[in-house]
């Protein structure tokens, strides 16, 4: 009778090398987005407390960084407008000299197609009540009359030279209405980043730090965004109804607690899935990091890694520039 040789999986993470030649999944700057965000009336950049190394950018800092992303080999940036004024239904994200119209103008002439360049695609940054809608008399979104914005605001973006648009509003029918205005615009060629599925989560604080969108007099999103326990059931409605609706990439935001839902989406659709990890994910680790409990640059690298896995194509992250310089320099 035949003996084997005893199995030795060890054999093959004998060194780094070895490691590196047979890794199942592979992390490059490429499948990363950086989240931008530029501010308007500031004459320098400003740090933000919350997000630690991240900035509401002027348009000229936010020029010198894009140009240093694109160096790097970062794939793309996501551009997040942070307004002087705001009001009722948020004019300033669809108003031709808005301060998102205006970088996006400014980067497309200064790195053409060295990077992809994205905008989101919502309204709760300039709207003087903090939601990602336009009210009805009794304080809720009108779902019908905030698509009607959206449509304004994706022309605008197109016109401006965003070559991806995300709507990150998770309203009814916001693919649709997204895609018919671009078509009917002539910008056939603009894709659609859809946020497919984007939970109510607690995650999400350093951004509205970042943007000011606190919803004024309190109050939530989670009449528009996925209840968190929920999981693949409710999400793949959501992605199939985006995708009927003509999105050509979907997304889970966010990332790491919905691990379960990015791999689901990655098995049920043939597009490119993205997935966002998020701000309150980012400033975990920095804040554990600063007190000595974790390693920053293991944990931040198994935590993005980690989202690849799952089935992630794209990840949009904060981390996009630090890991970009580290793998230069490895």
């Amino acid at each position: 009778m035949a003996t084997f040789p005893v199995q030795r999986p060890r054999r093959l993470r004998a060194s780094a090398a070895l490691r590196d030649l047979v890794a199942e999944t592979r992390l490059e700057p490429r499948q990363l987005v950086a989240p931008l965000f530029v501010r308007e009336g500031i004459d320098v950049p400003q740090p933000i407390a919350s997000l630690p190394g991240v900035l509401q950018h002027t348009r000229a800092s936010l020029l010198a960084e894009v140009r240093e992303l694109a160096d790097l080999g970062v794939g793309a940036v996501i551009l997040f407008g942070v307004p002087s004024t705001k009001d009722s239904i948020g004019s300033g994200a669809f108003d031709p000299e808005g301060i998102v119209q205006l970088a996006l103008g400014e980067i497309r002439e200064a790195v053409g197609d060295r990077l992809v360049v994205m905008a989101d695609l919502c309204v709760d940054e300039y709207t003087d009540h903090g939601h990602c809608g336009v009210l009805d008399g009794r304080g809720s979104v009108d779902n019908d009359r905030t698509l009607d914005v959206y449509a304004k605001i994706a022309v605008a973006q197109a016109r401006a030279g965003a070559q991806v648009v995300a709507p990150s509003g998770m309203m009814d029918g916001q693919v649709g209405v997204i895609r018919q205005a671009l078509d009917g615009a002539g910008f056939h060629d603009v894709a659609i980043l859809a946020y497919s599925a984007k939970y109510a989560s607690g995650l999400y604080g350093p951004f509205r730090d970042a943007v000011d969108c606190a919803i004024v007099g309190g109050g939530d999103r989670k009449g528009y965004q996925q209840d968190w326990r929920n999981g693949s059931r409710e999400a793949l409605r959501e992605v199939f109804a985006d995708l009927d609706q003509g999105a050509d990439m979907v997304m889970v935001k966010p990332a790491l607690s919905y691990l379960d839902v990015i791999a689901a989406v990655r098995a049920a659709v043939d597009v490119p899935v993205a997935a966002y990890h998020v701000s309150g994910e980012y400033s975990m680790i920095k804040a554990a990091a600063k007190n000595g409990w974790i390693d920053h640059d293991a944990v931040a690298t198994e935590q993005l890694t980690a989202i690849r896995r799952a089935g992630a194509d794209v990840i949009l992250t904060y981390f996009a520039r630090w890991y970009a310089e580290r793998y230069a320099a490895s």
